[in-house]
């Protein structure tokens, strides 16, 4: 068993399992028991869920505390609490694709559940490729810092904008390359279905299968912000890739809590836009202000808890139903 307090990217082998185990419990648990029967997820059931996954990710960085120490604890906390906030975002974006495709709630969470494996798999793919860079070159952090402070200031200052899913290039691109299905075969991605020339049965792909692919499209664009920042906070690949997942996995959960009040949220991008600047500016203050010397995490992760919890509070004022407000 000395295998297991094998250093495997800075971290005992016995670490890795741990969080593999939990992962692959926990995805079990969801598609195996809670959802073994496709139904539509109630109100009442969607915060419990979501509640359940954020006091997992919790408990998991008040172990990753107790374990490793508090530095990297206070650094699992920023990370997971950045991308948790990020995924509201992602809540808005799935909501657009699932009705585009007319796509019934008892079908969504199935698409959600494994459109999330396949998000850990591409997430976990970028944040090694982002970790070799870093490791052979130190300066693709500034870039990284660069980038997230020119994303924040241009959050910032853009307006809204709706998002047309039709013209998606990889809607177009899969509807003329792949026989597509116009109607929902239950759960089911691809189907056998006649041709219309031969009348054979030929593999067609179904709305459900294309809502799919475009979620983990849309991952990918938001990754491009959510890996920089996690990047910006630590390299300890451990840090990096547990704050993301465990984020990303109550992502399900949380799109059926927040889906229908996704509006409510309207100036959290702002309080966003601030934690991307923040985070790529303590990069060069760190380095270039404070000599090399750690950033303390402790006021780091105490910034970023606060403009979050700012920008959803402000959110939620600002968004408030006027005429309930004033029969109080």
């Amino acid at each position: 068993m000395d295998f297991l307090v094998i250093d495997w990217l800075g971290t005992p082998v016995w670490f890795w399992l741990v969080f593999l185990g939990l992962v692959v419990a926990l995805t079990a648990f969801d598609l195996g028991v809670l959802h073994k029967e496709d139904k539509e997820m109630g109100i009442a059931e969607s915060p419990k869920l979501s509640a359940f996954y954020i006091g997992i990710a919790l408990l998991f960085g008040g172990w990753i505390w107790l374990e490793k120490g508090a530095d990297p604890g206070i650094k699992y906390f920023t990370g997971f609490f950045i991308e948790k906030a990020l995924s509201i975002d992602n809540v808005f974006v799935i909501s657009l694709i699932f009705t585009f495709f007319a796509i019934p709630r008892k079908y969504q969470y199935r698409a959600l559940l494994w459109g999330i494996v396949a998000v850990i798999v591409l997430r976990g793919l970028m944040i090694a490729a982002g970790a070799a860079l870093v490791e052979e070159f130190y300066w693709v952090l500034y870039v990284f810092a660069a980038f997230l402070i020119g994303t924040g200031i241009k959050m910032l200052f853009a307006g809204s904008h709706e998002i047309d899913v039709a013209k998606n290039p990889v809607v177009r691109w899969i509807s003329t390359h792949m026989r597509v299905t116009k109607e929902l075969h239950g759960e089911k991605f691809f189907v056998m279905v006649p041709d219309d020339k031969t009348g054979a049965l030929v593999r067609a792909a179904t709305p459900l299968f294309l809502a799919l692919v475009i979620i983990n499209v849309a991952d990918l664009v938001f990754a491009v912000d959510s890996v920089p920042a996690i990047f910006a906070i630590t390299t300890d690949m451990f840090i990096v890739f547990t704050s993301n997942i465990m984020a990303i996995l109550g992502l399900r959960a949380l799109y059926f809590a927040l889906a229908a009040m996704v509006h409510r949220f309207e100036y959290l991008k702002y309080a966003l836009a601030l934690v991307l600047v923040f985070i790529g500016s303590k990069i060069y203050v760190s380095d270039f202000v404070m000599g090399g010397a750690k950033f303390p995490p402790v006021l780091s992760l105490g910034v970023t808890f606060a403009l979050i919890l700012g920008g959803i509070g402000f959110s939620l004022w600002k968004t408030r139903d006027p005429n309930s407000a004033a029969s109080r």
